[in-house]
């Protein structure tokens, strides 16, 4: 590749992770000349090294350990267990090696070029790499993921704070921490905190946990964390972070007061932003929102038709399944495939892997509600199920939404044990259009806690046959 005549390709992602790294393998297919630029010190993108994959290895060995300190329960005599975080990170990393190693082979394979560099564009379709080069491309994906955000909240910017990344490499057990945030990384990650062994304190600025969620699943979470000892704050508003010899101090206004907590380390889990800044899409006519997050159309096409954009970037949803279909479409789109189809949010799928977790598929009422559709809706609650009672796992409840006419399935919401699980249960038939009458045709063995699912199923069908 020399300076003077830049190599062309058909199809260039920028970024390597979930969505770049299946655009890339599709486009392949589709007979385009293609490439990935991804300039990060190690391969794998956000889900392998920093999200998703260590986030849930470490969630399970404290449940692990949960379980083992719950001994008594269950008549077992377990004198002692406790966090080895030398020994919980060594299997971690194991692990997550093992991912990002198949990853990156996969990136080397040669079906396609990989360009180590970090690019921004000179225009439309030319982009200057970091190690000096530039290239072209006929079409091109945005795959760059997301950062943390720092809101401007006084002090928090100088505060020192963790990240994610810090807490899923901590090797040892810290003395407290506050988590700044009640979204799915600040409770699945306060949760682990104080299960092997910190003092946590949560303050979150909205109304509730989780609230991108239904107000009755966030409150069994939230119930199920202050039982284990979570201190948490809702409904705040932060004033001031203040770093100190010995710390950190957070002063935020709660129920008409002013409090203030202090601990010896502060995480910052108040969200991503999209990471664009650096692309200098202005020179392509990339528009985007005020956070960066690239404006995008059904098709994953900016407001250049011939960038796409795909994953936490363009969003709507920071989901790796989602962001997979969104790169594979904008690969199909760019290579003129005949008859394709946006991806269908209405099959949205959602898990919090908080304990117990939380998950939710396809259209809730609070969606239903805005929209003005009617459904018909039916739950069951776990602590009048005979497989939960027996795992002494009796918080929550099972929630079917259903088409009102037929019966059928527009929607799950499931939080209790092994939600994440169970929830599909109902992915197949959503994305069948099957009705409820059709899921009870099938056999339900007892005692599972699948069979929990018979319950609102069976209540929602005498309700439209009394119609």
């Amino acid at each position: 590749m020399s300076k003077s005549r830049p190599k062309t390709y058909d199809f260039l992602v920028i970024g390597g992770g979930s969505a770049g790294f299946n655009a890339a393998r599709v486009a392949v297919g589709l007979g385009l000349k293609t490439a990935i630029v991804d300039g990060a010190q190690e391969l794998g993108g956000l889900c392998i090294l920093r999200g998703c994959m260590p986030s849930k290895t470490l969630l399970y060995m404290t449940e692990v350990l949960h379980l083992a300190q719950q001994g008594r329960t269950f008549g077992l005599k377990i004198p002692s267990a406790r966090a080895d975080m030398k020994a919980m990170q060594a299997r971690k990393k194991k692990i997550i090696r093992e991912f990002a190693s198949y990853r990156e082979a996969a990136l080397a394979s040669g079906k396609f070029d990989l360009i180590r560099a970090h690019a921004r564009f000179l225009d439309a379709h030319t982009l200057a790499l970091s190690d000096g080069r530039t290239v072209r491309a006929r079409h091109i994906l945005l795959g760059t993921g997301s950062k943390v955000s720092v809101p401007p909240i006084p002090g928090l910017a100088e505060s020192g704070f963790w990240t994610s990344d810090d807490v899923l490499d901590l090797d040892y057990i810290p003395k407290s921490v506050i988590v700044l945030g009640g979204g799915i990384v600040a409770c699945e990650l306060a949760q682990f905190l104080h299960r092997i062994g910190t003092r946590v304190t949560l303050i979150q600025r909205s109304a509730q946990l989780l609230r991108e969620h239904s107000a009755d699943a966030a409150a069994v979470i939230e119930k199920a964390l202050r039982a284990e000892g979570l201190e948490i704050f809702t409904d705040t508003a932060i004033e001031r972070i203040t770093r100190e010899q010995r710390g950190v101090t957070v002063r935020f206004r709660h129920g008409g007061k002013t409090r203030t907590r202090r601990a010896a380390h502060l995480f910052n889990a108040l969200g991503r932003e999209p990471n664009t800044t650096a692309l200098n899409l202005a020179a392509a006519g990339v528009r985007t929102r005020t956070n960066g997050q690239v404006i995008i159309n059904r098709w994953q096409q900016s407001s250049a038709p011939h960038i796409y954009a795909a994953g936490d970037c363009s969003g709507p949803h920071e989901i790796v399944h989602t962001a997979i279909l969104q790169g594979e479409l904008a690969a199909r789109h760019a290579a003129n495939v005949k008859n394709l189809k946006p991806v269908d949010w209405s099959h949205l799928l959602t898990v919090v892997f908080t304990d117990p977790p939380l998950a939710t598929l396809g259209r809730l009422e609070r969606e239903l509600d805005a929209a003005g559709e009617p459904y018909v809706v039916a739950s069951y609650p776990f602590n009048d199920h005979g497989k939960s009672i027996l795992m002494d796992a009796n918080a929550g409840y099972v929630k079917v939404v259903a088409e009102p006419k037929r019966g059928r399935i527009l929607g799950a919401e499931i939080v209790g044990p092994q939600a994440g699980e169970l929830i599909h249960v109902f992915s197949g038939p959503l994305a069948l259009r099957a009705t409820v009458f059709d899921l009870l045709r099938a056999p339900w063995y007892h005692p599972t806690l699948a069979e929990i699912v018979t319950y609102p199923l069976e209540e929602i069908a005498e309700k439209i046959a009394a119609r």
